[in-house]
């Protein structure tokens, strides 16, 4: 897959690929949670953010149709790690609009993005209209794969956790992850979810390592008022709801 600066135009990713999901309960996204960075960041997830000890962290293990439930009311923000990217690497010289020179995704991670959207479409969970990717080729492919190839929004700030890895200047991290609580903060339109894919965090900064295909369900709390981490589902563990 080679993609072409001509084909991003207003962070939106046009690129057809193969997919055969159509079956989303779609609504319009009335809100496009971008937010201007000034530099990047690294901390931790903090109580100023998080309210920790309130939180109703559900253990995957136990996931109930309750839960599911819970899902279908919307108002949740789902954070997903891309899938299995096994496929060439990323270059010391990369460039975000030409896939040859990433890491891209295998066969395995083709179906995981598949399955992952099909999870959404059985289970009647309804997202917004577009799907919002960092614009690496590996996460718009599995966004494009689980959600149809013209619902996907491509926003360059999740990009910016890619780089957390990376030997970044501790004030340029704040801010990175200063943004990052900014949006998982802000709800979703009543009655819809909003999915983000994206990478996964280093150990102990934002909300932690994750699985190909793993997912944070966050509750927002408003502006100003923080956010819950509710659920922290593999793609098994997510796809398990469909068998209570």
């Amino acid at each position: 897959m080679s993609l072409l600066a001509s084909e991003i135009t207003q962070h939106t990713y046009q690129k057809p690929i193969h997919s055969n999901n159509n079956l989303y309960p779609r609504y319009t996204d009335q809100e496009f949670y971008h937010r201007p960075i000034n530099d990047d960041q690294t901390i931790g997830t903090s109580s100023s953010h998080v309210d920790n000890q309130n939180s109703s962290l559900i253990n995957p293990t136990k996931m109930t149709r309750s839960f599911l439930e819970h899902l279908r009311q919307g108002s949740y923000i789902f954070y997903a790690r891309h899938a299995e990217a096994t496929a060439g690497e990323d270059s010391t010289f990369m460039n975000i609009q030409d896939c040859s020179t990433q890491r891209n995704l295998s066969e395995r991670g083709r179906n995981q993005a598949r399955t992952y959207g099909e999870i959404f479409a059985r289970s009647n969970i309804p997202v917004t209209l577009f799907i919002f990717s960092s614009p690496l080729c590996r996460t718009i492919e599995t966004a494009q794969l689980a959600f149809g190839p013209n619902n996907v929004q491509v926003d360059p700030f999740w990009l910016n956790f890619y780089q957390l890895s990376g030997q970044l200047h501790p004030t340029k991290q704040a801010n990175i992850l200063n943004t990052l609580h900014l949006v998982l903060e802000t709800p979703p339109p009543a009655g819809i979810n909003k999915v983000i894919i994206a990478h996964s965090f280093p150990p102990g900064v934002g909300l932690g390592r994750m699985p190909n295909m793993g997912t944070i369900v966050v509750r927002p709390r408003g502006q100003g008022r923080g956010y819950e981490v509710v659920g922290q589902l593999t793609l098994d563990h997510f796809e398990g709801l469909l068998d209570e």
